[in-house]
């Protein structure tokens, strides 16, 4: 059992080990920086449609202004009274459709592209619990590594007897550790009740639910530490199951399968 803890920590340490130890500051009023081609698409769709909105606002307000102060009573302005203007009808119907389209296109593409899991590299089952995350690695390097991946914030910071750390409640003792440049497949489903994966940088969000498989997909092209949560309500300890993601160079990543299965090794001939 001590040879077992022995490679666990070796092997914790390579998931640490990449050049890029925690992921940009964290932004405070706007998404995570993206380091997913899908998260980059949502971070583009998310300016794009303040931008529409902004232009929209900017517009309608400034008319509605301009009316009330240059028609205003005071100048002796008399309320025209009229029924119907065509062309202004035609006006207000067919530019909110092109404003609808344009912002439906770009969101279409993203979604479509969102959905494809075919052909990865990688593919892991992770699988909710309360209030912890499960991991399988099903198919590619590191076929049949298993493992449990729970909060290790220390409890005097939860109970207010120490400082709080810099990953407050986003730390865990077993992170999911990925190649980068890699198309990683995750397959999601829960033990008891609904959970979501959800890590922003990657523009992944997708809910695990009990009794069902569901899959998305990412591929990370920055090495580095990524925290989620899950997003779904589940429970009294929901704040409590942080999703942490290591992503690390194809070598460091050989490195941390083979500590991880030989750590396994030593644990099953210890049993």
């Amino acid at each position: 059992m001590e040879s077992a803890r022995r490679f666990a920590t070796a092997s914790a340490a390579v998931g640490l080990a990449g050049p890029a130890l925690a992921q940009d500051s964290p932004a405070r009023y706007n998404l995570q920086a993206p380091v997913t081609g899908i998260a980059e698409q949502i971070n583009d769709m998310h300016t794009l449609m303040l931008v529409i909105c902004l232009v929209i606002f900017i517009g309608v307000f400034g008319v509605m202004f301009w009316a009330v102060f240059h028609h205003r009573k005071s100048k002796g302005a008399v309320a025209a009274h009229f029924h119907e203007n065509t062309a202004v009808e035609i006006a207000w119907t067919v530019i909110p459709i092109l404003i609808l389209l344009g912002m439906a296109w770009p969101a279409t593409r993203t979604v479509i592209e969102m959905k494809d899991t075919s052909n990865p590299d990688l593919t892991i089952k992770a699988t909710g619990y309360q209030w912890k995350w499960g991991y399988d690695y099903l198919q590619g390097e590191g076929e049949g590594i298993r493992f449990l991946s729970s909060l290790s914030t220390p409890r005097e910071q939860i109970e207010g007897g120490a400082p709080k750390g810099e990953a407050y409640l986003l730390e865990v003792d077993k992170p999911l550790v990925v190649p980068v440049g890699k198309k990683v497949r995750v397959l999601l489903t829960a033990n008891d009740v609904i959970h979501s994966w959800w890590v922003p940088a990657f523009g992944v969000k997708q809910d695990a639910i009990p009794g069902f498989i569901r899959d998305t997909w990412f591929r990370a092209d920055k090495e580095g530490i990524y925290r989620g949560n899950c997003a779904e309500l589940c429970g009294r300890d929901h704040g409590f199951m942080p999703i942490e993601v290591h992503v690390v160079s194809a070598e460091k990543y050989a490195e941390w399968v083979s500590a991880q299965m030989q750590a396994q090794n030593v644990a099953l001939a210890a049993q």
